[in-house]
């Protein structure tokens, strides 16, 4: 089956959000605590954003559950999941949090295992039902390790288990091309590094050599 590439604003900036999904630019949003403190929000105005982002065309809407223990990251996931149908929970792959994702799974609730940064955790993720992984290419290159590399054996893992990459953490056009040629279809960027990806300085001359012709024609 082949899977149609989705582009997805990693931001709580809503002005630069909401030109994205206005323009159709986007298939949904992705959002965690450290996205929001940078947007100026916090994590009581979820609810706000997710009606936001839901009434200007979002089809996915992630928001990140919090807790010290299994039981508390559930009880925010599940007010998360009540904003309504687009909602995406993510959840930390650390030991609470992959249990929180389990108990998710396991009651058909669509949960993102975030901060993967190994392929064990990919395929325990896969192994629990999440519906997608997201493994941090810069982080990874910033340690020093081989991200694409990988992020490339993340995708090999899960790819037959229904569990998807979402990449995350990616900082150029280059970033995401160079995923997509290893099997990943889905990517999350900063609205910065996804209007760059619609751009070409050739392009841009093509469309004003373009403009130009039509002028001539109606002087």
């Amino acid at each position: 089956m082949t899977t149609v590439p989705r582009f997805y604003a990693d931001s709580a900036d809503v002005d630069a959000v909401t030109e994205l999904l206005a323009d159709g630019l986007v298939h949904g949003v992705t959002t965690n605590p450290t996205i929001l403190e940078r947007g100026g929000r916090t994590v009581t105005d979820i609810p706000e954003l997710y009606a936001r982002w839901d009434a200007e065309g979002a089809r996915e809407i992630f928001f990140q559950a919090w807790g010290a223990t299994t039981a508390e990251m559930l009880g925010h996931a599940d007010a998360i999941l009540t904003l309504g149908d687009k909602a995406v929970v993510k959840v930390p792959a650390t030991r609470i949090g992959f249990a929180a994702a389990s108990a998710l799974a396991r009651r058909g609730a669509d949960v993102l295992v975030t901060a993967v940064y190994s392929p064990a955790q990919a395929l325990a993720a896969a192994t629990l039902g999440a519906r997608y992984i997201a493994p941090y290419l810069g982080r990874l290159n910033d340690a020093g390790r081989d991200g694409l590399s990988e992020i490339s054996v993340m995708q090999e893992l899960v790819a037959a288990s229904g569990t998807e990459v979402l990449a995350a953490s990616l900082r150029s056009p280059g970033d995401i091309v160079d995923l997509a040629l290893h099997g990943v279809t889905c990517f999350t960027a900063a609205p910065r590094v996804l209007l760059e990806a619609l751009q070409h300085e050739v392009s841009d001359r093509s469309s004003a050599e373009f403009d130009a012709a039509v002028a001539r024609g109606l002087a």
